[in-house]
């Protein structure tokens, strides 16, 4: 468990980050902090490209308005593409670790590589925010730096096993898992909360393209609703192999699933009628205008976790301007931070987990080829 550090005086976070007042009182950013680094760990290319992509804009638009605002302090967001591969994961830590001009770390971005790349960072003393890891172990490591800005597991695999029994009515669930950090981590809490309801459960590999065997399984178990814990391009997958079969199941699966990857890799047909859940806020309802600057930014409506790492950025930014330049006082200043974020109240526990107040679950209906926001669902 982490040291309890004092308290930072709250920030309002604007449109752009003008509430710290730096140690020279006169509003500017202290120059010791001028010249440092933010990191970026994810998947930047490869299969979950389109999940990384939507993290590192939501923080390049946050830097952006810091530049506007403060041409004379430069902070560099560097990107350190993990492609998602746990593999990968360490390597690129280390990396971070041996640049001194690296302070913080938005993310990593999955949860296997997580568990590969944090034991590296925390002991380097470099602060992490992930705003997309979510398996429920990270924060039980005893990890000094690390920080979660969106709902776990636990709390999405409740809200999920609710969904399911409570709107869907189900009395025959499948669930499938493809023997990730993350989407085994989520199949269990489901398992867990459904109890009885699971008829079976079964595990495909990461990157399969024949999901077959477990079709027909499903078919033979004669399942109402399938819920798959995975990322989206085996999950669009095999919801388009359900379909050619003629299951007509209700597919549900969890955040790692929520990207147009999955629409495309499942077709217009199986996609729609698709239940997506996730801890994390529609980013059509983030503050501070931010879906308006989004768009002008990128052309196009704000994917999942951009406007989470947004905060992520905003946090680490207020940091700097307040002059924590190094990585000994970004982690105090992260630990004490309290306030208001774009998609929630700001304020992590002592294992870096966000306040229960601060947590939300959504679930998303797929219609006519867009993710829509259907309701907030109890996460306990």
């Amino acid at each position: 468990m982490r040291a309890v550090r004092s308290v930072v005086a709250a920030l309002v976070l604007l449109p752009t980050v003008t509430a710290c007042v730096a140690s020279g009182g006169d509003g500017s950013v202290a120059t010791s902090a001028c010249g440092s680094r933010i990191a970026v760990l994810g998947p930047l290319s490869g299969d979950s490209a389109d999940l990384g992509g939507n993290i590192r804009a939501g923080a390049q638009l946050a830097f952006a308005a810091y530049h506007d605002e403060h041409p004379d302090c430069p902070v560099e967001l560097v990107d350190f593409d993990s492609q998602g591969d746990p593999k990968q994961a360490p390597a690129l830590a280390q990396q971070i670790v041996d640049d001194p001009r690296v302070i913080g770390v938005i993310g990593p971005g999955f949860s296997g590589e997580a568990e590969a790349a944090l034991p590296i960072l925390d002991q380097g003393g470099v602060t992490t925010i992930t705003t997309s890891a979510t398996r429920t172990a990270l924060s039980e490591r005893g990890w000094s730096t690390f920080h979660r800005l969106v709902g776990n597991d636990a709390a999405q695999g409740r809200a999920a096993g609710w969904y399911i029994d409570q709107v869907l009515d189900s009395t025959a669930v499948f669930v499938v898992d493809d023997d990730s950090a993350y989407g085994r981590g989520l199949a269990d809490e489901v398992v867990a909360g459904l109890g009885p309801k699971v008829v079976q459960r079964a595990t495909v590999a990461s990157r399969s393209t024949d999901f077959g065997a477990v079709v027909s399984q499903i078919r033979s178990a004669d399942a109402d609703v399938v819920f798959y814990g995975g990322y989206y391009a085996e999950a669009g997958r095999l919801q388009r192999q359900l379909w050619a079969a003629g299951v007509r199941a209700s597919f549900v699966a969890g955040d790692g699933v929520k990207a147009d990857g999955f629409l495309r890799a499942a077709g217009p047909d199986a996609a729609d009628g698709a239940v997506i859940t996730c801890p994390c806020l529609p980013p059509e309802r983030a503050a501070a205008a931010f879906p308006q600057r989004y768009r002008q930014m990128f052309g196009v409506e704000p994917g999942t976790n951009s406007a989470e790492s947004y905060d992520a950025a905003q946090v680490f930014l207020a940091g700097v301007q307040a002059g924590h330049g190094d990585r000994t006082s970004m982690e105090a200043f992260v630990d004490g931070y309290r306030g208001p974020g774009v998609t929630t109240r700001i304020e992590w526990t002592p294992e870096g987990e966000l306040a229960d107040s601060s947590v939300s679950v959504w679930a998303f209906r797929v219609e006519r080829g867009r993710f829509v926001a259907e309701r907030p669902i109890p996460a306990s």
